[in-house]
């Protein structure tokens, strides 16, 4: 009887021990675009993309998903990397579509990476928030996270939360709630805005750029498949999480220190008003 019971520890604990480590980028995504700019090396574990004169790359996740926490390890173009953007971020199709993006404009040389984040609903975006990080991210492998539930968005960078959207349907602000989303990674030029507006242009003698992703978790996420979602009656903790009180203080933190933009300042762009939903999304809330 011990030798049963033992062996059935032993089978449990190898299935989580595989359901926590079976993500593989191979098994996981596929290349949308690049024509082999897109490269996955290590037998799964890691994920390239590159951008030459002539393309960028891409990838998607085979899986939807509506609603989880999701986590990718990211190491950013190094050096000069002016007018590249570096993607990761969820995404429904169609012209009603929502999004959740982390991405990361390129800087010249000892210039810091800035982290434009933004959210769609049903179509529309326009919620630009943007950072500095702490860090020299393309030094190193760093987490970005975002947590994606019925209450709110949360965008994490190494644990720490630095952007939260509320879902304030009851007031009247579109949540996207209702559409599975895939995963999605990039690496493209964008030289006419993502380096100081445009002004500083993509230096090509640099390319090819390359940017690096692994450790990709949607293990707390909610897959979608067969028009239902697989967290019908979810009892893990993330799909009720909120901020406490130790984490809005790190989100103050941030905001107060390496904030860049926040479009619910930008009285000069809504000059009749700030969108109804900076009411309820504000630094302080």
């Amino acid at each position: 009887m011990a030798s049963l019971v033992l062996c059935l520890v032993i089978l449990a604990f190898c299935s989580l021990h595989y359901s926590l480590a079976s993500n593989n980028f191979n098994q996981d995504f596929d290349v949308t675009w690049g024509d082999g700019r897109a490269k996955v090396l290590n037998n799964g574990k890691l994920l390239t993309l590159s951008l030459d004169k002539v393309s960028g790359s891409g990838v998607k996740s085979k899986k939807e998903y509506l609603f989880g926490r999701i986590d990718m390890q990211l190491k950013l173009v190094r050096g000069n990397s002016a007018g590249t953007v570096t993607t990761y971020y969820l995404s429904s199709q169609g012209s009603t579509h929502d999004e959740i993006d982390f991405e990361f404009l390129g800087n010249l040389s000892g210039d810091p990476y800035i982290v434009h984040t933004n959210v769609y609903t049903q179509g529309k975006g326009d919620k630009e928030q943007q950072f500095y990080l702490w860090f020299d991210p393309s030094a190193d492998f760093h987490t970005y996270s975002i947590l994606w539930n019925p209450q709110t968005i949360i965008f994490y960078v190494d644990g720490t939360p630095i952007r939260v959207f509320k879902n304030m349907e009851s007031s009247g602000v579109p949540y996207p709630n209702k559409q599975p989303m895939r995963v999605y990674a990039s690496l493209w030029n964008a030289d006419d805005w993502a380096t100081r507006g445009g002004l500083v242009k993509t230096n090509w003698s640099n390319a090819p750029f390359i940017a690096y992703f692994r450790n990709f978790k949607d293990n707390n996420a909610c897959i979608w498949e067969f028009g239902k979602s697989s967290c019908t009656n979810s009892t893990k903790s993330w799909f009720y999480q909120e901020l406490d009180s130790t984490s809005q203080a790190r989100l103050q933190w941030v905001q107060k220190n390496y904030m860049v933009y926040n479009y619910c300042n930008d009285i000069n762009r809504f000059p009749r008003g700030l969108p109804l939903e900076c009411t309820f999304n504000s630094t302080t809330k």
